[in-house]
């Protein structure tokens, strides 16, 4: 991706493994409304808030494709990636029906990051298009600088998203893996939750080592395979 246009480009497939079916949640309706609010029938703005962890940046990928799938144009931006120069990384998103802006966080308190955003929102929600935002916090804890600002994004839809426990990361490990075929033993699952840590992204790039590893060994995962194939900075 180049560096000067840090917006996903629309030509390029969204990563598989981030799609609405498989995100796993306590919440069974945010799928749908997800999938709803993608191809148009949720309204006009809506705001996901989770700590890191939770899924926001999956579902706003997933969201981008589900509404690329309904023949809706969407991008998406990683706000961390246009930090100081957001007016300009927003210029040739407005033409399109859905804009996902992943890290509300990253551009809070920058003055003319969030006066350009304000615009944008404007301009966006006049058009009748769509706008997905993600935040750590609500509007109310972010640290804006601009009044206005905070008063449109306290107007979106917010969903708050919460961090999953073992036994739901362990299963998002398991769908994963039944998607990619990959035969892993449950007790391999466990072994990696205590050992390898509990951030799913960083959990997901290893469980992707190891399908390679898995393929060229010809061998399904299991607890003595992980004991041979991972090097100590692989594990807490």
């Amino acid at each position: 991706m180049a560096a000067s246009s840090p917006q996903l480009p629309l030509a390029l497939r969204y990563p598989p493994d981030q799609r609405l079916e498989t995100f796993f949640s306590g919440d069974a309706a945010l799928p749908a409304q997800l999938h709803a609010f993608a191809r148009g029938q949720g309204g006009a703005g809506l705001l996901l808030v989770g700590a890191a962890g939770t899924g926001k940046t999956h579902l706003s990928l997933a969201a981008c494709a589900e509404a690329d799938a309904a023949g809706r144009r969407a991008g998406y931006l990683p706000l961390a990636s246009a930090a100081g120069r957001l007016g300009e990384a927003l210029e040739s998103l407005h033409a399109l029906d859905l804009v996902a802006l992943d890290g509300l966080d990253a551009v809070a308190g920058g003055h003319d990051d969030e006066v350009a955003l304000f615009h944008f929102h404007n301009r966006m929600h006049d058009a009748g298009r769509a706008l997905l935002y993600t935040a750590r916090g609500a509007p109310d804890a972010l640290p804006l600088v601009l009044p206005d600002l905070r008063s449109r994004l306290a107007q979106c839809t917010r969903v708050g998203l919460a961090r999953l426990d073992d036994a739901g990361r362990g299963e998002v490990l398991r769908l994963r893996a039944r998607r990619r075929g990959l035969q892993v033993d449950d007790a391999a699952i466990d072994w990696l939750l205590r050992r390898a840590g509990r951030d799913l992204s960083a959990l997901a790039a290893l469980l992707d080592r190891l399908d390679q590893a898995s393929l060229a060994a010809q061998r399904r995962i299991t607890v003595p395979f992980l004991r041979e194939v991972l090097d100590p900075h692989d594990l807490r």
